[in-house]
């Protein structure tokens, strides 16, 4: 009478015992769902690489850097008005890039396709701290005074550091090493250490009048991560570009650059691109701004040079001045805002993504 209930208790401890099994892996296959999910979906700078994002500004220039640290540097914002159009497009790389705040906004000069959109970007995005070259020094074009006007407006607000750069000085990024290269007017004085060299493109080299303009105030930058070497020099113009060039080349050579003032014919001499010779060079110009024939020309026959990237079909170089449609984020017809993404290791590869293929190009290290 009593074996009955007892194989009856056995069986319910068994089962209880086998239930649990279950629930708990059951548990441990969820727990390790969440675990693969949310590495998968990570943002980038936790796989170790520097992310850089081009984004269509049409003509202006916001270039968004993201380091494996989680720190964010990003070069101008574009123009103002548009109903906001260049912030928002900003706010969605910025986004994409797994970031909810600017930590370094540096404006290169007061021209409003690069320091304009400073206070919408503002508005939709925190912004910890600006870094500029100083005082506007273009006081009879009332376009650029009003950007100034409207930058010291939202500095005085009190919301935001500001650092005033100077040619030397490492900013204080963490996650990349970023030098000033220019600012208002003056130069580094020495060579870095890549630097020093004789530049044998100086030779018969053209000599150009000064700039009057912002553009000789532009505050330029040579970024280092790892093996890499990225230079982006604003709309620093040919007659600033000779002083850092000639004789001797005083930055050294780049692997990526960042075409100066959009690839118009200012800036981006024979001297300078050729004593630079990167090996990528990526061209924020505008469908109808930028893209000068003989800058197109300058670039292409740069020693050294692999690709050149454009984030728009210029009109203005037509067809034998634009690269092939696969190197150009927003081709002719309508602009869409496609960007283009370089991914960096510390190696010395770099990876261009273009957001309208959804394809990309790597390039092993040099």
């Amino acid at each position: 009478m009593n074996a009955a209930p007892s194989r009856a208790i056995l069986q319910f401890v068994a089962c209880r015992a086998i239930l649990r099994v279950l629930i708990c892996c059951a548990s441990l296959s969820g727990l390790l769902g969440l675990v693969t999910e949310a590495h998968a979906s990570a943002p980038a700078f936790a796989q170790k690489t520097l992310q850089i994002y081009f984004v269509d500004v049409e003509g202006g220039q916001a270039t968004l850097f993201v380091t494996p640290a989680g720190e964010s540097l990003l070069i101008d914002t574009g123009w103002p008005g548009n109903e906001g159009r260049d912030a928002d497009r900003i706010v969605a790389a910025a986004k994409e890039a797994g970031i909810s705040k600017i930590d370094f906004l540096l404006i290169t000069h007061y021209h409003t396709d690069h320091g304009g959109g400073a206070p919408q970007l503002a508005a939709r995005i925190p912004v910890k701290t600006f870094i500029d070259h100083g005082e506007n020094r273009e006081s009879t074009d009332q376009t650029t005074v009003e950007v100034w006007q409207a930058y010291q407006k939202l500095l005085s607000s009190g919301k935001h550091k500001r650092i005033i750069a100077k040619p030397g000085m490492v900013l204080p990024i963490e996650g990349m090493r970023a030098t000033v290269i220019s600012s208002d007017g003056d130069l580094i004085s020495s060579p870095l250490s890549e630097g020093g060299e004789d530049n044998p493109a100086c030779q018969n080299a053209e000599h150009y009048p000064a700039d009057q303009t912002e553009n000789l105030r532009s505050l330029g930058t040579l970024i280092k991560f790892g093996k890499l070497r990225i230079l982006d020099l604003g709309d620093l113009t040919r007659d600033a570009e000779m002083n850092l060039m000639c004789p001797k080349n005083k930055l050294g050579k780049v692997d990526v650059y960042i075409v100066s003032h959009h690839g118009w014919y200012q800036s981006g001499s024979p001297a300078f691109v050729h004593g630079i010779a990167p090996r990528v060079a990526i061209m924020d110009n505008g469908a109808k701004k930028g893209g000068t024939p003989s800058a197109w020309d300058i670039l292409k026959k740069s020693p050294g040079l692999e690709d050149l990237w454009q984030l728009h079909y210029s009109e203005e170089g037509g067809a034998q001045h634009n690269v092939a449609t696969e190197f150009i984020a927003n081709p002719q017809g309508p602009d869409l805002g496609h960007y283009l993404r370089l991914t960096a290791w510390a190696d010395g590869s770099i990876e261009v993504f273009n957001s309208r293929t959804q394809k990309s190009k790597r390039y092993p290290p040099h």
